[in-house]
């Protein structure tokens, strides 16, 4: 008698699935206690059995519109029937073959794609497994061409007051999030950080192009003092997303543009979360009509079906690893999953879909119906700002809206925000005290009036 698969479809109820999760299972960005069953304030461990659309469905049977697109991840919708599909032909053909030395005809098509859809000059594909490989990529990368070129000295990055890049060491290095820096600070390498443009932080009256202008001048003068031992500047187009979901002016990446070819320094652009249409655009570096010398992809690259991540160069770049054998600079970087096939083919079927559907027009109407919605919130006494680019839009709260001093953040405000959301069938995730909305691009209007409704709910249960 065969021995019955240990993985069978779920016919336990939540309970039961949390209790077995809990026993064995540490969850990322997650404070374990705060699930403990003895609790009587526990945050609950759902199990989701299935997707579908905008929608995620857990074991006892409730429905939860996925707000955040699962980590910024999922563009047209959970179990997209197109996707799946190519993901089971590509199944039955090749499932993964080692990448040095051997190609595949997925890598290909995806590599020729991207360099079709991104910005002019990125004619270079090197894949990674996500979004933090894919800046230990750029990062390493753009040190090594330096080191080719004969620039050793050029040993440090410069990265923008509360960036966030990812969470691998070198990811870390260039991110400024507090807790991080602080616990991890030992093993980090030490940034030079320029003021970011965020407009929130602007002066009184300042216009978002104002604050890219005066945050220019900053960098400029960083780079007169450093650029002789910098790789690169790493930046997060237009929308810092972990730090708080800040947004600033295209001005910005326009200026760094020119900054970055002045003083002879890399830019790397990190459109792991904003690239895929989630600004307006396909990409954010093309509202400033610019290319960078590395653009950083992951996330919506795949649809959020799998795990796959690339990294686009230039010739420039290239050329400077290109020689023969025993000159030794070759780059040398791999993964064991690297131009994984099954997650080569599906992101080349959402990049299809990109091509046959109308995907960035309806995302407009999407975003105006968002924007409009979310503008009474403007006027309430805990609200200091609402901002939006494209398909990401996000609500600060505040204790003080004069001052605009924060909630302290032992309060977690934000965490009962997320709680009523879970028990009024929405999934919202926010960061610290900014409730924010990144859905996935096949959600409807009536949808994102139930995001904001039981946002708008959430706030008035936060600040009671």
């Amino acid at each position: 008698m065969d021995t019955p698969s240990p993985i069978v479809p779920a016919v336990a109820g939540n309970a039961a699935l949390a209790a077995r999760d809990l026993k064995h299972v540490w969850h990322p960005c997650t404070q374990m206690h705060d699930h403990d069953i003895a609790l009587e304030s526990r945050v609950p461990m759902l199990p989701i059995v299935r997707g579908e659309g905008a929608w995620l469905v857990d074991a006892d049977g409730r429905r939860y519109l996925d707000g955040i697109s699962s980590w910024w991840t999922n563009l047209f919708g959970h179990a997209n029937p197109r996707i799946a599909a190519a993901l089971a032909d590509q199944a039955r053909r090749l499932e993964h073959v080692i990448f040095a030395g051997f190609t595949h005809q997925p890598a290909i098509e995806l590599a020729e794609e991207l360099v079709r859809v991104t910005p002019p000059g990125l004619s270079r594909v090197f894949y990674a497994d996500n979004g933090s490989s894919a800046i230990e990529v750029a990062l390493k990368m753009s040190f090594h061409y330096w080191l080719n070129q004969g620039h050793g000295q050029k040993t440090r990055f410069i990265a923008l007051t509360g960036s966030y890049h990812g969470e691998t060491l070198g990811a870390l290095a260039v991110s400024d999030v507090a807790l991080y820096r602080k616990t991890y600070a030992p093993l980090l390498l030490t940034p030079i950080l320029a003021p970011s443009p965020d407009a929130y932080e602007g002066e009184p009256g300042e216009s978002p192009a104002a604050v890219a202008a005066r945050r220019l001048g900053e960098l400029r003068v960083l780079l007169e003092r450093h650029a002789h031992e910098t790789c690169a500047v790493i930046v997060e187009p237009l929308v810092q997303c972990a730090g708080g979901m800040r947004m600033y002016h295209p001005d910005y990446l326009a200026g760094l543009r020119r900054l970055c070819d002045e003083f002879a320094v890399h830019f790397i652009a990190d459109e792991i979360a904003v690239g895929f249409g989630r600004t307006g655009t396909m990409f954010a570096c093309e509202q400033a009509d610019v290319a960078p010398d590395f653009m950083c992809l992951s996330k919506g690259l795949t649809g959020g079906t799998l795990a796959l991540s690339a990294v686009l160069t230039t010739e420039d770049v290239y050329a400077a690893f290109y020689a023969e054998y025993n000159a030794g600079k070759a780059f040398l970087h791999s993964h064991s999953y690297t131009g994984n096939p099954l997650a080569c083919r599906v992101a080349l079927e959402t990049l299809a879909i990109f091509r046959d559907e109308p995907v960035l027009e309806r995302n407009r109407a999407l975003a105006a119906h968002l924007g409009a919605r979310l503008g009474p919130l403007r006027d309430h006494p805990h609200v200091a700002d609402v901002r939006q680019t494209g398909m990401i839009a996000a609500v600060e709260l505040v204790a003080d809206k004069r001052s605009r001093e924060p909630w302290p953040a032992a309060e977690r405000r934000g965490l009962r925000v997320y709680l009523h959301g879970l028990e009024h069938g929405a999934l919202l995730r926010p960061l610290g005290n900014v409730v924010y909305f990144m859905p996935p691009y096949v959600v409807d209007t009536g949808e994102i009036d139930h995001l904001v409704d039981v946002a708008t709910a959430g706030i008035e249960a936060a600040i009671a």
